[in-house]
């Protein structure tokens, strides 16, 4: 409840603000969005200053934490007090937001641009587009991995990186007897344990089965998803987990990779963002490799998100923000600014691709490489079933032992949610 509280305080502050600074001037746009502190807002900064010098337009920008944003957008969608432009997850979130009515088309927008001759196409279909029209600008995309300290594996003897299951558990079964704890996991905020519940059921189901559960038309309780959590649960109880994955955030995991506490995280590509900021060298002092196959035959899927913008439906400055829109995508500078702060892919075809450095570099390979490109799971369901979701990968990390009542609860949201 105080939660709700402050939540709702910060909801009418920024309402409340927001239009006064810029109501009635096309010279100004506002902004509310996610990237803040490790999340990129030294590199969104300076997007921003760029775009105001070379346009005259100023940008009110509203950042707020990740978490509280979640809430926050919602509530403001709701009571009708959007500002022009935030950030968004390309996927079921913005699909859920733009049933609800506030969001504005941009098509207009997109061919003026001429967009499609920037974006790929299957970032276009997959996350532009939504009840047959434009809504969203991609930002920048992310890929989720391994991402490991090359020091702890050359200590416990590790030479070649898993390509199977078994290749998988015997590294780390290596690492354990060596002293060193595998998988570091920050689960407090629930949405770093996604990944595992992802990759898992993307790697025996596979991608068709794996949709057809986040739409509703599959149950939490089919087999496919109890073996998904009971190869889970065969992890931790052997140990390769970092315990008491719930009092750590992702950066506290990603500490505990870079400090030699862990071996390696399962995270998007943001990470790297986040530690190159601290000083470390990619390749020297961390690298990554991707999820293994766990069944043959199965089409192999990379997870991860699509940031974007979007424009709300009663924008007070449309013509500012479509620039800004514009901008954000078509601005090769920016692109590249933005990839190289936050540690992201660029959606931008024209961006030259020798920003990346040779860890993000081969990670954009393995997405182009893949068969299948998948929204994590908080992403890719409607946000009341994502919060069912990530409350069972939270409860699990608690006590995995309990993993069947958690299906058979989390089905009972889904019942509520899709209608049975």
């Amino acid at each position: 409840m105080k939660r709700l509280a402050v939540l709702l305080v910060l909801v009418m502050l920024v309402t409340f603000i927001v239009p006064t600074m810029a109501q009635g001037q096309e010279t100004s746009v506002t902004v509310m969005h996610y990237f803040s502190d490790s999340l990129g807002r030294t590199a969104i900064n300076e997007v921003f200053g760029a775009f105001q010098e070379e346009t005259g337009i100023t940008v009110f920008d509203n950042p707020l934490g990740h978490e509280d944003f979640k809430t926050t957008v919602l509530v403001m969608a709701a009571g009708g007090d959007l500002p022009d432009l935030f950030s968004y997850w390309a996927g079921a979130r913005t699909q859920f937001v733009v049933d609800s009515g506030s969001l504005a088309p941009i098509d207009d927008m997109w061919a003026a641009a001429n967009l499609d001759e920037v974006v790929p196409a299957s970032i276009a279909q997959g996350a532009t587009i939504y009840n047959g029209q434009h809504y969203l600008i991609p930002f920048g995309y992310h890929y989720a991995g391994f991402f490991y300290n090359p020091q702890v594996l050359a200590d416990a003897g590790i030479t070649e990186l898993p390509k199977t299951w078994d290749e998988f558990k015997a590294m780390c079964d290596t690492l354990v007897a060596a002293g060193v704890s595998p998988v570091a996991l920050g689960s407090m905020n629930r949405w770093p344990a996604q990944f595992w519940f992802d990759y898992l059921l993307l790697r025996t189901a596979g991608p068709e089965y794996r949709q057809a559960l986040m739409a509703g038309e599959a149950s939490y309780t089919d087999p496919e998803v109890v073996r998904a959590m009971e190869l889970w649960k065969e992890l931790v109880d052997a140990g390769y987990f970092v315990p008491d994955a719930n009092a750590y955030d992702w950066t506290d995991a990603a500490d505990q990779v870079a400090n030699g506490e862990a071996a390696m995280t399962l995270m998007g590509t943001w990470i790297t963002g986040y530690w190159n900021g601290n000083g470390l060298v990619p390749v020297e002092n961390y690298d990554f490799f991707p999820f293994p196959v766990i069944d043959e035959g199965v089409p192999v899927a990379s997870v991860g998100p699509v940031d974007g913008f979007v424009m709300s439906a009663n924008a007070r400055h449309p013509n500012s923000a479509r620039a800004l829109l514009t901008y954000l995508l078509t601005n090769t500078d920016a692109q590249a600014t933005w990839a190289i702060g936050q540690g992201a892919l660029s959606p931008n075809m024209n961006v030259d691709p020798s920003i990346y450095n040779d860890v993000m570099h081969r990670a954009g390979e393995v997405v182009a490489a893949s068969e299948a490109f998948a929204f994590n799971y908080d992403l890719a369901t409607t946000p009341p079933m994502a919060e069912g979701g990530l409350d069972m990968f939270a409860q699990f990390m608690n006590n995995p032992s309990g993993y069947m009542s958690y299906l058979e609860a989390t089905q009972a949201v889904a019942n509520e949610v899709f209608g049975e």
